[in-house]
């Protein structure tokens, strides 16, 4: 599972400039956001410091300390600067302080494959999210089955069943009634009534499976 975390190391790259600081840069955080903005702005018009410092109107010395972060910079001098750069002031603070976010992604054919009741040959569960904390929200799987499947288990648990058909043709089990399910099917149901696949019709299979449990689960 490839996972898109600010603390993953070396090999995260932001994708907002906020996120480039740690807590320990906050005495200083808005200066340095300031800085690497208008110098990302002036590298990407083709400028030179001493260009931006004369359209602003300021010394280069002072367009260098307000790039590197190491000068609180007045609304006149940010304002000059702005205008000389063709960016306005909602533009220069767009992505200050934006939340970090614990976004997970799972690149295709990295979901964490987990042995449960119904793993066996040709029946393969591939998880493809999950939560650090103790707090279980929903589980998404990708589901994999052939010819090589043999018996069904007949699964009851807590939650909502959300399954969407992506390959192949299947009869699944929901209480007493048999469901056919093919390519492109959406499929919910109560996962405290047993339920499970019946019989496979066409492989290879695969469908999403995504449980949603309530709080009180």
């Amino acid at each position: 599972m490839t996972e898109q975390d600010p603390s993953a190391g070396d090999d995260y790259v932001p994708r907002t400039l906020a996120t480039r600081f740690t807590d320990s840069d906050r005495d200083r955080a808005l200066e340095r956001y300031i800085g690497t903005v208008l110098r990302q702005q002036r590298v990407e018009r083709d400028l030179t410091i001493a260009d931006v410092a004369g359209l602003a109107g300021l010394s280069r010395g002072m367009v260098s300390k307000i790039e590197n972060g190491q000068v609180a910079t007045s609304l006149d001098s940010l304002a000059r600067l702005t205008e000389a750069l063709g960016i306005t002031f909602s533009q220069l603070f767009r992505d200050y302080d934006s939340p970090e976010g614990g976004a997970q992604l799972v690149k295709a054919g990295d979901g964490l494959e987990v042995v449960r009741r119904g793993t066996r040959k040709g029946h393969t569960y591939h998880l493809l999210a999950y939560n650090r904390g103790h707090q279980r929200n929903f589980e998404p799987f990708l589901i994999s089955m052939d010819d090589e499947s043999e018996a069904f288990p007949t699964f009851q648990h807590e939650g909502m069943q959300f399954i969407h058909m992506l390959t192949g043709e299947i009869e699944y089990r929901h209480g007493k009634h048999v469901y056919t399910l093919e390519a492109g099917d959406s499929f919910t149901f109560d996962a405290r009534v047993p339920h499970g696949p019946e019989r496979l019709v066409t492989v290879p299979l695969r469908f999403l499976a995504i449980t949603v449990f309530n709080d009180s689960d």
